[in-house]
């Protein structure tokens, strides 16, 4: 079996590989981690950051080319912004799930940010469910199965 480049990974037929390709790598997501706390400036999330310009320059242009960010100058000002998009929206239950691992195996002093819903004061926190009954799951009632988007050579 041929060895496989990691931007060839983007033509797998699997929903879990091919976002990893744009978002799978720690500056990606801390950028996004960022841009959801109000960052929106490049010089804001390099000195958030301290990641290299070049290297920050790369990872917000393939943000804004594959939809997560979209870039926006605000009426007068001589900057441009990094806003997120409705897809980029859709990255945060991931940025959770995250957490959500890191405050149970890696903060042994507890969580270090508490993410609090506005209205009531609750703690976020992703779940699986079945679309079906409604019933939370975990990966032990989850069966793989092909759907339509899987090639005929594999099956």
């Amino acid at each position: 079996m041929p060895i496989m480049r990691y931007e060839e990974l983007a033509d797998e037929p699997c929903s879990i590989t091919r976002p990893l390709v744009i978002l799978g790598d720690r500056w990606t997501l801390l950028i996004m981690k960022f841009a959801f706390t109000g960052v929106r400036r490049f010089t804001a999330f390099h000195s958030a950051m301290g990641i290299s310009r070049g290297r920050l320059q790369d990872r917000l242009d393939r943000l804004v080319e594959h939809g997560f960010l979209v870039k926006h100058r605000p009426d007068g000002a001589a900057h441009e912004e990094y806003r997120l998009t409705p897809k980029g929206h859709d990255v945060y239950p991931i940025l959770i799930a995250l957490r959500d691992f890191g405050d149970k195996y890696l903060a042994p002093d507890g969580p270090p940010v508490h993410y609090r819903h506005r209205d009531c004061t609750g703690e976020a926190h992703t779940h699986l469910e079945c679309d079906g009954c409604g019933v939370e799951i975990t990966a032990r009632d989850v069966v793989p199965e092909p759907g339509p988007g899987f090639p005929v050579a594999y099956r």
